[in-house]
């Protein structure tokens, strides 16, 4: 896909996170070099030596493969003017963070960062997550903030919505308790990551509302979710970035109309042939046709959820409620909401700094930075 390559030529990429953001990562290696979407087996594979041309720099198959906070997989793709490079993370700040950082401050530094962490962070590590969290979020975006220079940019990704019901390797044995309310916590959690970023200056995509009503989509383990809506990701990541990088993209799904026309209201679910396409009943989301092809997913303008402004708190969201997840809040966490009070929330468990306020920073886009000049070869990089 042209535009996309031109977009991110010569930009150094970095995705931070867990299994959703290897997906991430995943499709965006993948929209580079085709147009097709991930198959079921690329989602579910982890550790694999090689996905579409990249390579595993560390961890995964090399090592010691295992659901555990120890995992460790570092990927990168590589060519002559793209560099994207995907780091497995269980915890937003600890010290193998403090490593990857440490490869930014020495290294060639991202032109774009694109994180999350959380749903291990609040389940894996402490019953009582929130402070640890809150501090760990702090410490992450300061040091992030005094690493990288000012024209690259960061987007912090929210978490998309959990199912009621978690299977599967990550919800081991020993929080099978947290199952669940850890649909609820991670509202919770959202809220803290995403006001935190805000006030560092960094840019927040809200995937946890581009998907409340995209349920269908989501994967039966109630974590992860299908090609469709990791190409939606990719979709609402490239338009958010061209736009803070002031550049004009067009729309992700009519880059290529023949291959990929565009789907009309209430449309019937179709399999390539030979000749005509012949109507086909849908059943679930990853069909074992080999010439399936799912719907295009239209990219949507970044902020059409909530805007974050300063000192914002959770009690003027009253979105998450049935509408998520098609469940009601329990009253005891709707009490909680309204009781994040602003000095205390923002200098965390251990009384670190506050956040810096820039008034200029009110909206989830901040300040249209430089772009980036894509006139030079890629530097030579650690990997």
């Amino acid at each position: 896909m042209r535009p996309v390559t031109q977009l991110l030529h010569n930009k150094f990429v970095v995705v931070l996170g867990d299994s959703i953001q290897r997906s991430v990562y995943k499709d965006l290696v993948l929209i580079l070099q085709r147009d097709s979407y991930l198959s079921l087996s690329q989602l579910k594979s982890k550790g694999e030596f090689a996905f579409e041309q990249d390579c595993l720099v560390e961890g995964g198959r090399l090592g010691q493969m295992n659901n555990g906070t120890k995992y460790r997989e570092v990927r990168q793709y590589r060519t002559d003017h793209h560099l994207i490079r995907f780091y497995f993370v269980t915890q937003v700040f600890s010290r193998y963070m403090e490593s990857i950082l440490a490869d930014f401050e020495q290294g060639i530094k991202p032109d774009l960062v694109i994180v999350n962490s959380c749903v291990w962070d609040i389940s894996r590590y402490s019953r009582e997550w929130d402070s640890e969290y809150r501090e760990n979020l702090n410490t992450f975006f300061r040091k992030l903030k005094t690493i990288l220079p000012e024209e690259s940019l960061v987007v912090w990704n929210m978490t998309m919505p959990l199912g009621k019901k978690i299977v599967g390797g990550f919800l081991v044995p020993e929080i099978a308790h947290m199952g669940p309310t850890l649909r609820f916590d991670v509202i919770e959690a959202n809220y803290f990551g995403a006001t935190l970023a805000n006030e560092f200056g960094f840019d927040v995509l809200d995937l946890h509302f581009q998907f409340r009503f995209s349920l269908q989509h989501r994967m039966h383990d109630g974590v992860h979710w299908n090609s469709v809506a990791h190409r939606k990701i990719t979709c609402l990541l490239l338009e958010h970035v061209a736009q803070a990088w002031g550049v004009e993209l067009p729309k992700l799904d009519q880059i290529n109309p023949d291959k990929h026309p565009p789907l009309p209201e209430n449309h019937s679910w179709q399999m390539a042939t030979s000749s005509a396409p012949a109507p086909a009943r849908y059943q679930d989301p990853y069909s074992r046709q080999r010439c399936f092809y799912p719907p295009v997913m239209p990219a949507i303008h970044y902020n059409n959820g909530p805007v974050w402004t300063q000192g914002q708190r959770m009690r003027q969201f009253n979105g998450f409620g049935s509408q998520y997840c098609h469940d009601d809040l329990p009253p005891h966490m709707t009490a909680g909401y309204q009781s994040f009070e602003r000095e205390n929330f923002y200098r965390g468990a251990s009384n670190a700094p506050a956040a810096p306020y820039w008034p200029v920073n009110n909206l989830v886009m901040k300040q249209k930075r430089r772009r980036p000049h894509a006139g030079e070869r890629l530097h030579p990089y650690r990997y």
